[in-house]
């Protein structure tokens, strides 16, 4: 039997995953470069509060709003202020803060909005993206870094934001979770989505998991697949096909996206992860779509890039918010 047919790499313009700012890590060092940008009136600051960012409807589409130092205001003592890079010459940093947003800020009147990066990280534009993307993951690592796993001690931010030091000097670095996540297609090229106990109703996606230590990605497809579907997936180098990745700060992951060939159709959840999953044909999955009985992940996802990879095409469905 002829196997069937993956998707073929790459997933082009993945939101998130455009980004083409200059990070510029080797300008993050010297300890007065936060307070020499600020200095500058050439400068632009990005401004998050509880994981939400100022953004204006433009004839252009969804933008940030970026500011001067001069038009933000001073950073509070548990407020974060991280370098974000540098885009065309101009340098941008973000001040991040746990509190909710301004009720009101400069430039409200025209439209102005305070967003989270899955309402609108598909609808702006890849610098403003990679923006909100960056600052967001390393607010997220800060909030939950604050101690020295060997002494207890408080860490304190130094290289522009980018590290957290001890007293003693001993240095902790940002990290990032590796996940797979992919479209398993059987062997009559039916694609498997899942429902988690978590999510609402008729919610369904792909099935995703976190790299184990000493885990390779394909080996982890495998693994997930297994464990919470009960799908066995095949031992061949191209029965699991890297399709592409997206960086989520949700709060710290990288999603690498993946094809992959079941060789088993006969479905066992776990019941923890995965409450429910089935087996869906293109025409099944339209009529579902169309009827409310399957509601897709976002269109800001990598996920719903994955079934639309396999579907061969967008999702007849209007998108709708994560909840």
């Amino acid at each position: 039997m002829t196997p069937v047919p993956l998707p073929s790499p790459p997933l082009r313009d993945l939101a998130l995953s455009r980004q083409h700012l200059d990070r510029n890590g080797v300008d993050r060092a010297p300890a007065s470069r936060l307070a020499a940008l600020w200095a500058s009136p050439d400068t632009r600051v990005l401004q998050v509060h509880a994981g939400r960012a100022p953004v204006v409807d433009t004839p252009d589409g969804v933008r940030l709003v970026l500011r001067t130092p001069a038009e933000v205001p001073a950073p509070g003592p548990d407020d974060l202020q991280l370098y974000l890079g540098v885009d065309d010459g101009v340098h941008h940093v973000a001040v991040i803060s746990t509190e909710a947003e301004p009720e009101s800020t400069d430039g409200a009147a025209g439209g102005e909005e305070w967003r989270g990066l899955r309402e609108v990280g598909e609808q702006l534009p890849a610098r403003d993206a990679g923006l909100f993307t960056e600052a967001l993951a390393m607010g997220n690592w800060h909030a939950v870094t604050r101690f020295s796993p060997r002494t207890g001690q408080p860490l304190t931010a130094t290289t522009s934001g980018w590290v957290k030091a001890e007293p003693d000097g001993r240095e902790h670095f940002p990290r990032t979770d590796a996940a797979v996540i992919m479209a398993i297609i059987s062997p009559d090229d039916r694609l498997l989505l899942g429902h988690q106990p978590i999510w609402p109703p008729n919610r369904y996606s792909v099935l995703a998991g976190f790299v184990e230590p000493g885990e390779c990605f394909e080996d982890t497809v495998r693994r997930e697949a297994f464990e919470e579907a009960g799908i066995v997936v095949g031992s061949e180098p191209d029965d699991v096909r890297y399709l592409g990745s997206q960086p989520w700060p949700f709060p710290a992951s990288l999603m690498v996206g993946f094809a992959a060939r079941a060789t088993t159709t006969d479905i066992r959840v776990d019941g923890d992860e995965i409450a429910l999953a089935r087996w869906f044909s293109r025409e099944e999955l339209a009529a579902e779509l169309a009827s409310g009985g399957v509601l897709p992940p976002p269109g800001v996802s990598i996920a719903r890039r994955l079934i639309e990879a396999w579907y061969g095409g967008p999702l007849p469905v209007e998108d709708r918010p994560w909840a």
